[in-house]
């Protein structure tokens, strides 16, 4: 049989844009296919100048092109969208600005475009990880709770509202910035969760002098601008405290259900008991909290409490909320944070077991059991 163009499309489709995770045949990338068998040129654009990800890309399509019977040699063109592609791909997958403005006065919104996430037939479940003061490990925890229910299959992203101790990129070990394919924001992904963060617009070594409102704005963005594609979990690391980010954050994910993370000493019990107060106060529910640091393993096999014991319970008890888990303390944990492996990854460890029972709570045992408008049945 000789090999047609038809054919050469249809092997094609399967292919996907690795940022945005559609077939490169449904988002207009191919633009043409030549046939000299036994070789085939294909001519791809991509979606930006410089695309990141040109290589994988170049790989998926020779192997699917190549595996046709009858072609032997695959050569691929490099083209670049125009304006006027990019602006439609946007439109396809993000929409337009205020195409859902009607519903911005009802639940939480931005300038232009409406918080998906606010809306209550919205199917993305929202986790504030929050804690009362810094120090405690609430982004560890973040990075390696994402990790583990990307692991059990689901579709995660995580927004880092800690704004001026960012650091989700690096515990995640992202080495690029997001794409922006007409105004639209594309977070990279790692270990199968997408990123959004401060630190992707800023120097590391650079402070965040910003007053709220600046703040409130560059949140806004994170949550309407990024083309999250629907994720099952939304993680969003809260700064330490109660101040007015995790105030914003609450108007803005008014369906969010928050996490306290303290440790077992009972001084950082109390204080984190402000953080869920703050949760009640803004009708945020609290489901659970997580102890981190909770012990530490010696060469002995006994575990030893060098930071106390009972204050993870303890806030529980306070808050009638589930203890969710122990986290050890272990140098593999921190040493993952710092070096962009997170520990969750490791599936045979102590902490990487912690964690994966912690995504198995929250997806199975604490899993909501609402139902949404669109599933009703009207009688």
């Amino acid at each position: 049989m000789t090999v047609t163009q038809d054919q050469v499309i249809e092997a094609l489709r399967p292919v996907q844009d690795p940022e945005l995770h559609r077939s490169i045949v449904e988002l207009g990338m191919v633009r043409r296919v030549d046939l000299a068998l036994p070789s085939v040129t294909v001519a791809v654009d991509l979606t930006i100048a410089g695309c990141p990800l040109r290589a994988e890309i170049n790989n998926s399509v020779t192997e699917a092109v190549k595996a046709l019977d009858g072609v032997d040699d695959v050569t691929i063109e490099f083209g670049v969208m125009t304006d006027q592609q990019r602006e439609d791909l946007r439109r396809t997958l993000h929409g337009d600005p205020g195409a859902t403005a009607g519903s911005q006065q009802a639940h939480g919104h931005a300038e232009g475009r409406a918080i998906p996430f606010a809306d209550p037939d919205n199917r993305t479940r929202v986790l504030l990880v929050a804690s009362g003061k810094g120090g405690v490990g609430k982004s560890s925890v973040t990075t390696n709770l994402a990790v583990a229910l990307a692991a059990r299959g689901k579709k995660v992203a995580v927004v880092d509202a800690d704004v001026w101790g960012f650091s989700i990129p690096r515990m995640l070990g992202v080495d690029r910035d997001p794409t922006i394919i007409d105004e639209m924001i594309v977070p990279p992904e790692a270990f199968g969760v997408r990123c959004i963060s401060m630190g992707f617009f800023v120097e590391e070594d650079q402070p965040v002098i910003w007053r709220g409102p600046m703040l409130h704005k560059a949140l806004e963005q994170f949550l309407t601008d990024v083309f999250w594609d629907d994720p099952d979990y939304l993680l969003v690391d809260l700064p330490p405290g109660t101040g007015d980010i995790s105030l914003s954050i609450s108007q803005f994910l008014p369906r969010g259900e928050m996490i306290v993370v303290t440790t077992p000493q009972p001084a950082a019990q109390r204080v984190a008991q402000r953080a869920a107060y703050m949760a009640h106060k803004v009708n945020i529910q609290v489901v659970g909290v997580i102890e981190n640091m909770s012990y530490f393993t010696g060469d002995d096999g006994k575990k030893y409490e060098l930071f106390g014991s009972g204050g993870g319970q303890e806030l529980a008890n306070e808050l009638e909320v589930p203890l969710l888990g122990h986290v050890p303390l272990v140098s593999a944990l921190r040493e993952g944070s710092d070096t962009g492996h997170p520990i969750a990854a490791e599936t045979e460890t102590e902490s990487a077991k912690v964690f994966a029972d912690l995504a198995e709570k929250l997806d199975v045992e604490l899993a909501p059991k609402r139902r949404y408008r669109s599933e009703l049945k009207v009688i």
